[in-house]
């Protein structure tokens, strides 16, 4: 009798963080007594249906090691790349070496700290009998602008139909590693996992989530994020 698919996660976090002006990437800034990257990896490691993590450091990471996490037998590390999809790519070679080819990944964005369990939880869900995978996102709710060259409106973008991608993104291992390799042997930098699934001529599914799961990428996003864990916590 073949064995049901595991789930595993994927979290790049080799980012300099450089927009938001800190001395140190943003996934090792502190929130809530905790570096963010923590509260990230926390989110899979003691997820019940998660086998393991795999994170991506920058070669050379001088912080990994501060966060207590090095020793953890659930978590792989595997070298950051130049861009996102490169450590993302990494982490899936990685993974591969434990996992099976039919297995389920959830990739996470190392710098999106207050992603809920239930929202995990539903993308699982929502995707399990799926034949391609899905992410987490949220319907577009302002009027969109498309800016000129000055800065200028260039035109109103029609939001019907727009949504915000949000991770973690949901993809079995052997499909999703090979849509990136495609990809970049093509010579396209992808933004998201699904974006690489989309240029395999696949069509994900959108999970509704919560806006709660904010990407920290300037200042002012840290006081959001340490609300919204207080307000989490609150809530149990």
């Amino acid at each position: 009798m073949p064995t049901a698919p595991r789930y595993w996660a994927a979290l790049p976090a080799a980012g300099t963080g450089a927009r938001l002006g800190a001395g140190v990437p943003k996934q090792y800034l502190q929130l809530r007594g905790r570096a963010i990257l923590h509260w990230s990896i926390d989110r899979f490691r003691t997820h019940p249906l998660v086998s393991g993590v795999a994170v991506a450091l920058a070669p050379g990471d001088t912080h990994w090691g501060g966060l207590g996490l090095a020793g953890d037998p659930g978590i792989m590390v595997a070298e950051g790349g130049a861009e996102r999809c490169h450590s993302v790519l990494n982490c899936l070679r990685r993974l591969g070496r434990e996992a099976s080819p039919g297995d389920w990944v959830l990739v996470h964005d190392a710098a999106r700290p207050c992603v809920r369990r239930t929202d995990i939880d539903s993308l699982i869900e929502a995707v399990r009998e799926h034949p391609v995978g899905g992410i987490l996102a949220l319907p577009v709710r302002d009027t969109l602008k498309r800016a000129d060259a000055d800065s200028g409106i260039a035109e109103t973008v029609e939001r019907r139909g727009l949504w915000h991608a949000l991770t973690p993104q949901l993809f079995r291992l052997r499909p999703l590693t090979e849509a990136i390799e495609s990809a970049l042997a093509a010579g396209r930098i992808v933004t998201d996992e699904a974006q690489a699934m989309e240029l395999a001529g696949m069509r994900p599914a959108l999970v509704r989530g919560h806006s709660d799961n904010i990407k920290i990428t300037h200042a002012d996003d840290l006081a959001l994020a340490d609300l919204f864990l207080a307000q989490q916590e609150n809530a149990k």
